[in-house]
């Protein structure tokens, strides 16, 4: 059962057709659709969010190997772009790393613990969704850092 400790509320602002607001902990994000789809525009759509998981999981699972390793590097970005696959194919997301000044070793290194990032992996190997009514309100979401504690297992665990 999901509780409140371990989940994300998503709920209809009343503004627009398809506008939500999502809140975890302190923290509340507005997602909607592009105007052309029918939305006003005024947050990333799902997807935009998916690309954002795997683009922040990215970069902090590298930031956190780099700082585990002592490497003092500059700062990294990536770029993720997702393509929606037919209803028989596979989506697919592209992922491209800018490390700035690395060795040819680091480079390697980073782009290996960026294909072991916690979402990477996630959507790799997909997941189960199991979904039920709620018999009363839904308290408001927190999440309590899993993803840090995943992240440093994962680095203490690379060469």
């Amino acid at each position: 059962m999901i509780t409140a400790e371990d989940a994300v509320l998503v709920e209809e602002t009343g503004a627009g057709r398809f506008q939500v607001r999502a809140s975890s902990g302190d923290h509340q994000m507005i997602i909607d659709e592009p105007l052309q789809f029918g939305g006003l525009g005024s947050g990333p759509n799902p997807f935009d969010l998916l690309c954002a998981a795997l683009g922040s999981c990215t970069l902090i699972t590298m930031r956190f190997y780099a700082e585990k390793k002592g490497w003092c590097l500059g700062p990294f970005s990536v770029r993720i772009s997702h393509r929606k696959g037919s209803a028989e194919a596979r989506d697919r997301f592209e992922r491209v790393l800018q490390l700035g000044s690395v060795t040819p070793e680091q480079a390697e290194r980073l782009l290996a613990i960026a294909n072991k990032c916690p979402v990477h992996l996630l959507l790799e190997r997909g997941s189960d969704v199991v979904t039920s009514l709620a018999v009363s309100s839904l308290p408001d979401g927190r999440t309590e850092g899993l993803h840090p504690q995943v992240v440093d297992q994962l680095c203490r665990e690379a060469p």
